[in-house]
């Protein structure tokens, strides 16, 4: 790797956030009920593929104790769902829900509308690759902090 590919990571983001962030406070007085904590553990979620709660607990450094009433309140919500894992009955999954999904758009520091605009400035095939290449910087970002390195 080069240190022209880091440098254009370093230069391209920004440009990309300024262009669609939305200037608003996260709280759990909204409408959606969820603070900035609460949201940072739903963007983590998938609505096909379950993540432990420990699992989860140790990607956001926090304790599994401190989690909990959290991811019980957002099921609550009908945010996400803890079900059993289907190998490990054991085990809970959490995965995220349609609503949940809905929650996260409605409250991202992205306007949605804004990263409308931006991705229909490009051609389909384009478009498609520019959300492919988020999805691979975005697994990288969590093996990156799954395995310690910061």
């Amino acid at each position: 790797m080069s240190d022209d590919d880091v440098f254009e990571v370093q230069r391209l983001y920004p440009q990309i956030y300024v262009a669609c962030h939305m200037n608003h406070v996260r709280a759990a007085s909204t409408e959606w009920r969820i603070s900035s904590q609460d949201a940072s553990i739903l963007v983590h979620l998938d609505r096909e593929f379950g993540l432990s709660p420990r699992q989860l607990a140790a990607h956001l450094g926090v304790a599994l104790s401190t989690l909990s009433a959290a991811i019980a309140r957002l099921s609550e919500l009908g945010y996400l769902t803890s079900q059993p894992d289907e190998t490990d009955r054991r085990q809970r999954e959490l995965r995220l829900t349609a609503r949940g999904a809905e929650a996260i758009s409605s409250t991202s520091v992205l306007n949605a509308e804004r990263v409308r605009a931006l991705l229909d400035k490009l051609a389909p095939d384009d478009r498609k690759a520019a959300v492919r290449g988020l999805t691979l910087l975005a697994q990288a970002a969590r093996e990156l902090n799954d395995k310690g390195d910061r």
